[in-house]
């Protein structure tokens, strides 16, 4: 039995559609206090921002929803703060976050799987029977783990709310099935219910839970109805499962129809000691896993996780991965830009003390004018991303463009830009450090395309073996600063 805590928190903050955010800090019992944050899109892929609350204390700072700035005096303050919504194609977004409950004074939440939301295509939306008023499971592979839980659930691209009757989650024992010993109903504000407005993002209330690192855990949840418009993130490669009615406590879901997509999913937490935190890796295909093997979490992400977990100085460092399948970092792409979504994908996300960037291959590749131009944006937005991670006392590790040569992104400007980009990430001394991952899987005699022991086919996105050389060339040490 997992015991149910005495007090629950639940906040849904709405904040006036501007680039800035609302704030809100909160102190329950025993000293817990904390931050929740909310920000409202922009135009076009706008991302947001939301505001920072402070602990029960200070001295190493906790970090807190949004942007606002960090406070606190001789503990660590609680990291709280909510998801920030974002639009995309044109539209305007008008995301809010919701809060949670911060540290106590000693310790903090800390992410312990997340992925990036986006508008779901029409091609990627759920199979019949539709989610109304049927039951989706879910499976997604924790890095750290913890005995005390939140999940994240997301609406920030909804055109209309999505009300769920209940969330469970369990242990997943393979396809669709759980360990029902493990199997525990969510709530947030006391009920099993939720309703997500289009545009916002909800935390469940924090719940005792014991996850261990590594562990594959399916979320289910039983739609009451959803909207036309879906958040989700497409490229899971992992399988999820959905049946008719109400089965959200059933062992094996009852003649399942199955889509390799997850939906309104955003992340679990751990409230963890001072000493544990994350390191973000924002990317695009490369980072999402495409070439991997569906259901074995063999992303190089999850590959360096496990290196992590088996080294005791950086087994406290949690991996999440927030890399978008097809997503560019200032314009074009599938889903939004990075600089649209790095204040949420990045900086809201709970505990983050690192940051490896490596994305623009899809910039370059999509680009139709000189090298220079499209390389030249590119620094900027990472000169950007380098500066608001400072300010967050994050640190922000580069990768250069890996090699495409062969694909259909090869050209002679296209080659160009890679080649400016990657001399700036070697040696403009912006990053706090460079991972060359380039260097790790290209082919020693023509620099310019993929080792082929590690190319899918297409030239462009690694196989397994190569994602395992990926994370196999990362410096741990990187992760003891």
């Amino acid at each position: 039995m997992h015991a149910i805590p005495a007090f629950r928190i639940f906040a849904l903050i709405a904040c006036s559609a501007s680039l800035g955010g609302c704030a809100m800090s909160t102190r329950v019992g025993g000293g817990l206090g904390g931050a929740a944050g909310g920000g409202t899109g922009g135009p076009a892929d706008g991302g947001a921002s939301g505001g920072a609350g402070s602990g029960g204390g200070g001295g190493i700072d906790g970090v807190a929803g949004g942007s606002g700035g960090r406070s606190g005096s001789g503990g660590v303050n609680g990291a709280g703060g909510g998801a920030a919504g974002a639009g995309s194609g044109g539209a305007a977004g008008t995301g809010t976050g919701t809060g949670g409950a911060g540290g106590d004074g000693q310790t903090h939440w800390v992410g312990a799987w997340a992925c990036g939301p986006q508008l779901t295509e029409p091609a990627n939306v759920p199979p019949a029977p539709g989610l109304g008023g049927n039951t989706l499971r879910q499976v997604v592979y924790t890095s750290i783990g913890g005995s005390r839980l939140r999940v994240q659930l997301s609406n920030v691209f909804g055109n209309g709310p999505v009300t769920m009757s209940a969330v469970h989650l369990a242990v997943s024992t393979g396809a669709s099935a759980i360990d029902t010993r493990t199997d525990i109903g969510l709530a947030f504000g006391g009920s099993p219910n939720v309703t997500i407005p289009a545009g916002q993002a909800v935390f469940s209330d924090a719940f005792d839970y014991a996850l261990a690192a590594l562990t594959r855990m399916a979320l289910t949840i039983h739609f009451t109805a959803a909207p036309t418009n879906i958040t989700g993130h497409p490229g899971s490669r992992t399988t999820s499962y959905l049946a008719s009615g109400d089965v959200v406590a059933a062992a094996t879901l009852p003649a399942p129809v199955s889509a390799e997509h997850w939906y309104y999913i955003t992340g679990i937490d751990v409230m963890a000691d001072a000493a544990t935190s994350a390191v973000v890796t924002l990317g695009d295909s490369i980072t999402d896993g495409r070439g991997t093997t569906t259901d074995l979490n063999n992303r190089w992400p999850d590959d360096l996780s496990r290196r992590l977990r088996a080294s005791t100085p950086t087994a406290k460092v949690a991996v999440l991965n927030q890399g978008i399948g097809g997503g560019a970092v200032v314009t074009g792409g599938l889903g939004p830009t990075a600089v649209a979504r790095f204040q949420r994908d990045v900086l809201d996300q709970r505990g983050v003390r690192y940051l490896i960037v490596l994305e623009g291959v899809n910039d370059i590749g999509e680009s139709t004018g000189a090298g220079q131009t499209v390389a030249t944006a590119l620094i900027n937005a990472y000169g950007s991303f380098i500066d608001m991670a400072h300010a967050r006392n994050i640190l922000v590790y580069g990768v250069p463009i890996l090699p495409f040569g062969g694909h259909g992104y090869d050209s002679v400007e296209h080659q160009s830009a890679r080649t400016m980009v990657n001399a700036w990430i070697r040696t403009g001394g912006r990053f706090d450090a460079v991972i060359d991952l380039d260097a790790a899987v290209r082919d020693p005699l023509n620099p310019s395309i993929l080792a082929a022991a590690y190319d899918t086919g297409d030239h462009l996105h690694l196989n397994p073996t190569g994602y395992q050389k990926m994370a196999d060339t990362i410096d741990l040490t990187l992760f003891t600063r």
